[in-house]
């Protein structure tokens, strides 16, 4: 497919514009970029409108870990209200370059629970961002509303986190862990299963075959919303 077609506009949801360059990274074995991201969190959003969940697109994720003016970082924070946020998951990316978009070689989340006060870290590569991750929390954590520094946040780099079995993965297993993690908080399981956070809805829900299929999923989701776009009578 010619450049021009790559880049044609297939899809506009809610925020989010999908080109049929997405599509193809859908269709093949290959690396989700911000947009599909952004996108599968702008859609979860949807599925749990709670107010008290916030799915973090990936630009503001990156840019709350790369921001050079830290004193600013306050003022651009507060539109997403993160105090008031029961539970709110970030996308880590290992780009360091504030100058490239869509830069970066791995994906990784970071979900923050209130009511244990905690940022956990699910790294589905071996700990590959191990140190991005922990930059991200560093940024942010002072801003959740904790008024004494002292109980601010604990991070925990979860070591048992469902591992990808290829080099392209990483960015479903973002999306599948989004996903159960919603799943869980939804359901009313932080009330009745405090101690062990989501990690066994993640370990029961996240699986190879599992994300395999999460790419799938996601294409089909795309088609089906272009489908009902198509159908919907022009506006006069």
């Amino acid at each position: 497919m010619g450049k021009s077609g790559a880049n044609d506009k297939i899809l506009s949801y809610n925020d989010v514009v999908l080109r049929q360059s997405d599509l193809d990274i859908l269709s093949g074995p290959y690396f989700l970029n911000d947009r599909i991201i952004e996108f599968y969190f702008s859609y979860l959003s949807s599925c749990y409108p709670a107010k008290d969940i916030l799915l973090v697109p990936p630009s503001i994720a990156f840019w709350i870990m790369n921001c050079p003016a830290v004193e600013s970082l306050e003022d651009f924070l507060e539109p997403l209200h993160l105090p008031d946020k029961k539970l709110v998951i970030f996308p880590v990316n290992d780009n360091d370059d504030v100058s490239k978009a869509e830069a970066g070689s791995h994906w990784s989340l970071l979900a923050f629970e209130r009511n244990a006060n905690i940022f956990v870290h699910h790294d589905s590569n071996r700990g590959m961002n191990k140190w991005h991750g922990k930059r991200l929390y560093n940024a942010v954590v002072r801003y959740m509303g904790v008024c004494d520094s002292a109980l601010d946040a604990s991070y925990l780099e979860c070591t048992d986190s469902p591992q990808q079995v290829n080099g392209y993965d990483c960015g479903l297993y973002v999306t599948t862990i989004a996903k159960a993690i919603c799943h869980w908080h939804g359901s009313g399981e932080d009330d009745i299963a405090r101690d062990g956070l989501w990690f066994s809805a993640v370990k029961e829900q996240v699986t190879p075959s599992i994300v395999a299929g999460m790419r799938g999923e996601i294409l089909s989701l795309i088609r089906g919303l272009m489908a009902t776009k198509s159908s919907m009578p022009a506006a006069k």
